[in-house]
C-alpha cells in the first residue's frame, strides 16, 4: 500500500517561487530513487527531476538553476524547489518512486502521486 502524497501547489505571479512536498508511506523510502514529473495543459506528461536513494540529483536542462530536488529520508519526504516561476510552468506536478536506488531519465517509475497544481501567472 504505497501512498505519495503531494503539497505546496498553488497559484503564484511569474518570478515568485513555491516549494512543493510529497510524502511517501508503504516503501522503503531510503533505498529508492524519487522524482519528479509535471503534465502541462495541451501537453505530455515530462520529467523534472530525480534523486537517488543516496541524495545524486538530475534536473531536466529547461530547468537546471531554477529547480532543486532533495529529499529528507529521516522523514520519509521529497521536495522540489522552484524559483524564477514562469506560465510555462504551469502544469500538475506529481511525485513518483522508483523501485531501483540509481535512475537515469528513461527509467519507468513504479509509483505515482495524485498530483499538485501549480499555476503561474504574468
Amino acid at each position: 500500500q504505497v501512498q505519495l502524497v503531494e503539497s505546496g501547489g498553488g497559484l503564484v505571479q511569474a518570478g515568485n517561487s513555491l516549494r512543493l512536498s510529497c510524502a511517501a508511506s508503504g516503501i522503503t523510502f531510503s533505498r529508492n530513487a524519487m522524482g519528479w514529473f509535471r503534465q502541462a495543459p495541451g501537453k505530455e506528461r515530462e520529467l523534472v527531476a530525480t534523486i537517488s536513494a543516496t541524495g545524486i540529483t538530475y534536473v531536466v536542462d529547461s530547468m537546471k538553476g531554477r529547480f532543486t530536488i532533495s529529499r529528507d529520508n529521516t522523514q520519509n519526504t521529497l521536495d522540489l524547489q522552484m524559483d524564477s516561476l514562469k506560465p510555462e510552468d504551469t502544469a500538475v506536478y506529481y511525485c513518483a518512486a522508483y523501485n531501483v536506488p540509481l535512475v537515469t531519465r528513461a527509467t519507468p517509475a513504479r509509483y505515482w502521486g495524485r498530483g499538485t497544481q501549480v499555476t503561474i501567472s504574468s
